[in-house]
């Protein structure tokens, strides 16, 4: 469930996707220096989201430098450095990242999942333990999705993604360092964007799985509820899509009603472009993935 949550650049001032760059790059930096290099490559956009994001209402101001990196050895790049919401980001994206790995050994027991976990548990035992509160909430309600994708015992869309919208919330508000403003209405501001942005992450990786999870006959949430007499793909997305569009619609609406309610001190536009057109881009994206597929094959055909 990574890498959805990204601007839309076409509409980008430079200056503000160039800093949005800075700060995926210093997540990757923060790798390096306060983690290893290896987790480097579970790196995702999610998580450059949430350094903005935090960053945006923290008091101290982001320091940066222009430096070249292993992926870009020819060209200076500025890049965030010693930055709290970004070593907190850093950190997130490794826990959730080692603990879906956990839960994937569980589903399929593959080799691969088990190796990835022997090699990441190392590192996830290096974080800071002031972040172990929110590693056993990821954890808790990881199995807790588990258990509701093993057992089937859940009845709606709303009960199935409480999990991992739970996780989402509480990522945001237990952020270990003060931020502007800072009280139970802040936070609680916080836990309800990130519940609701990570509401919409799991419907739309559940609607971008859709037609590969009816021909593979996986575990999908939207085929659980919604597909009791196996209609193939176009069928059943033509059925639902209203339904599912209105609440992913209404999710998208909601994370920026209460970003408007932040202090926001920096990078407004940023997150606005993010949550505004972001998200809306890629759901159009993932919605319209099989037209573009067979128009992308005529075109080759031609």
């Amino acid at each position: 469930m990574f890498g959805y949550v990204t601007p839309l650049k076409s509409e980008l001032k430079i200056k503000d996707y160039v800093k949005f760059r800075s700060y995926y790059c210093g997540l990757c930096m923060s790798f390096k220096k306060n983690i290893g290099n290896l987790p480097r490559l579970t790196l995702n956009y999610d998580m450059a989201f949430l350094a903005v994001l935090l960053d945006s209402i923290s008091e101290k101001e982001a320091s940066i430098e222009i430096k070249r990196c292993l992926p870009h050895p020819l060209e200076k790049k500025p890049i965030i450095v010693n930055n709290d919401a970004i070593d907190y980001a850093a950190a997130m994206n490794l826990s959730l990242y080692y603990f879906k790995v956990k839960d994937d050994i569980q589903d399929d027991n593959k080799l691969k999942s088990k190796l990835l976990e022997k090699v990441l548990y190392p590192y996830e035992k290096k974080l800071n333990k002031s972040l172990r509160k929110i590693s056993s909430i990821i954890e808790k309600n990881l199995n807790e999705l588990a258990n509701f994708e093993k057992n089937k015992n859940f009845s709606n869309i709303d009960e199935i993604s409480h999990p991992f919208s739970n996780i989402v919330g509480n990522i945001l508000k237990e952020y270990p360092y003060p931020l502007i403003d800072d009280s139970e209405i802040l936070r609680n501001n916080l836990y309800n964007l990130g519940y609701t942005l990570g509401k919409w992450i799991y419907l739309i990786d559940a609607v971008d799985d859709l037609k590969e999870d009816i021909e593979n006959k996986k575990f999908n949430p939207i085929i659980f509820l919604f597909n009791q007499d196996s209609k193939p793909y176009e069928e059943l997305l033509n059925s639902i899509k209203d339904r599912l569009e209105f609440t992913i619609l209404n999710c998208a609406y909601n994370c920026k009603e209460i970003l408007s309610k932040l202090p926001l001190k920096r990078n407004s536009d940023i997150l606005k472009n993010i949550l505004e057109l972001g998200i809306m881009d890629k759901y159009l994206s993932v919605i319209n993935k099989r037209c573009e597929s067979k128009r992308r094959k005529r075109n080759e055909s031609i």
